[in-house]
């Protein structure tokens, strides 16, 4: 059997493996502290785009709400908002009006395409102000 550290270690690469950080992850300090046989995982407090993430997640979503995305039909890069009526609903990088995309075409954005379309939103943003 493994210890509570190690099962909570285990939960949180599992975790960040689909995108979410839950930052207050850890052993319960009272039970773990307890002679208790099975101490408890205290799974913490984190924000609301974060509980959105985790419950994308557990639904299945693919991509998850959350992350980027790239529209396989025109290459356009968004972060996924939702999922409504079998659609993935996707916002402009730097924000701007959603549009909705086939799952099909839906695909994890590369992590240097979404730092190449989020500067590029900044650079434009500063040439407007």
């Amino acid at each position: 059997m493994r210890s509570t550290e190690e099962v909570v270690e285990t939960l949180r690469e599992a975790l960040v493996g689909v995108g979410v950080v839950l930052p207050s992850l850890t052993v319960d300090p009272v039970t773990g502290a307890s002679d208790e046989p099975f101490a408890l995982v205290d799974l913490g407090r984190c924000n609301s785009r974060t509980a959105e993430r985790l419950a994308s997640v557990l639904r299945g979503e693919r991509p998850a709400v959350g992350t980027h995305a790239v529209d396989e039909r025109d290459g356009r890069i968004g972060e996924v908002m939702g999922h409504v009526g079998g659609r993935v609903q996707l916002r402009p990088v730097g924000g701007g009006r959603e549009w909705e995309c086939p799952p099909e075409s839906a695909s994890p954005a590369p992590a240097g395409e979404v730092l190449r379309a989020q500067v590029r939103s900044r650079n434009r943003g500063a040439r407007l102000s």
